[in-house]
């Protein structure tokens, strides 16, 4: 029997990436996804599925007793800042209460370590001293989005403490790639990339001006296989030190996939950022990680992706 390896989340964007990494590194991935946003259609065959909520202790309990995993990639979460800013007491019930569970599942059940997803936009707020930004800035996240994944962060620093139990915590920048959900509210590059492939209007929230650091999907899943063997309860940003506004975005991204429209402006959403962009230094350091994938292959192969499907669904 081989080391077992729990990925919360794992039919979601990234963390069916994560599930790749780990398979073509020849472990075993058990996935537990109640599919609110993931999608079966994401997983490697090969990976063990449960579809089930992480707040649902009683099956969670089955789980960790019949597995025993090493380590939790801990992805699952309720991923709507907007709907994080309506429903409060709903996202704190699924990334607070729920997450909490997991931690005692894996004090209780022998986990070594917890590798956490956590963020970097959300969480560090706009009043940061520096950019790009790094872990010595203090968070003031706007979101309830934003202070679930900070309070997930200080829980796991007090597991550590109080009952030994390893972490590492990744914040990442804004992540795009293959597999992205074009119809949440984070895919920026997953919304551009469908409704450019099907000449359909192309809405910029604002003036287009608010910059973001994007980093390529699988260089995040090399990360968290990094941080599993290299970090122990310790945070590092996962960006590209990079900043592209919402309009440089939009022009690579008509270039690349032959998009002949004009972007349409509407009134700015409330809560967005102006400027996110993260420093990876210490990652650098101390996983020896970097982002290998430029923003224009990363978007080539994405809008590549989006027009895969889209001609299969033809």
């Amino acid at each position: 029997m081989g080391e077992n390896y729990l990925v919360t989340g794992g039919a979601g964007f990234i963390g069916s990436h994560i599930v790749d990494a780990l398979i073509k590194d020849g472990k075993i991935p058990i996935v537990i996804d109640n599919l609110s946003s993931g999608k079966i259609e994401n997983l490697d065959p090969r990976a063990l599925f449960y579809q089930q909520d992480i707040t649902d202790r009683e099956m969670m309990e089955k789980i960790f007793m019949l597995h025993k995993p090493k380590a939790v990639f801990h992805l699952a979460a309720q991923i709507s800042v907007s709907r994080s800013v309506k429903e409060p007491e709903e996202d704190a019930k699924v990334n607070i209460i729920g997450t909490i569970g997991l931690l005692q599942m894996a004090i209780k059940y022998g986990v070594e370590k917890i590798i956490f997803s956590s963020t970097g936009g959300a969480i560090y707020g706009d009043d940061v001293k520096k950019i790009p930004t790094d872990e010595n800035e203090f968070p003031k996240p706007l979101s309830p989005y934003g202070i679930a994944k900070f309070s997930t962060e200080n829980y796991l620093r007090f597991f550590a403490c109080e009952y030994g139990l390893k972490y590492a915590t990744l914040r990442y920048a804004n992540v795009y790639g293959p597999r992205q959900d074009p119809h949440g509210e984070a895919g920026v590059v997953a919304i551009f990339s469908r409704r450019m492939l099907k000449s359909d209007d192309v809405v910029i929230f604002g003036d287009g001006e608010c910059v973001r650091d994007y980093v390529y999907v699988e260089d995040v899943a090399r990360a968290n296989l990094l941080a599993m063997d290299r970090l122990e309860n310790d945070t590092v940003n996962i960006g590209t030190a990079i900043g592209t506004s919402v309009n440089e975005l939009f022009e690579k991204m008509k270039a690349i996939s032959g998009y002949s429209g004009k972007a349409i402006h509407e009134a700015p959403r409330p809560g967005d950022l102006k400027k996110s962009i993260l420093n990876y230094s210490k990652a650098s350091t101390l996983l020896d990680w970097e982002p290998t994938v430029t923003l224009e292959k990363g978007l080539e192969k994405t809008i590549e992706y989006f027009r895969n499907e889209l001609e299969t669904l033809k």
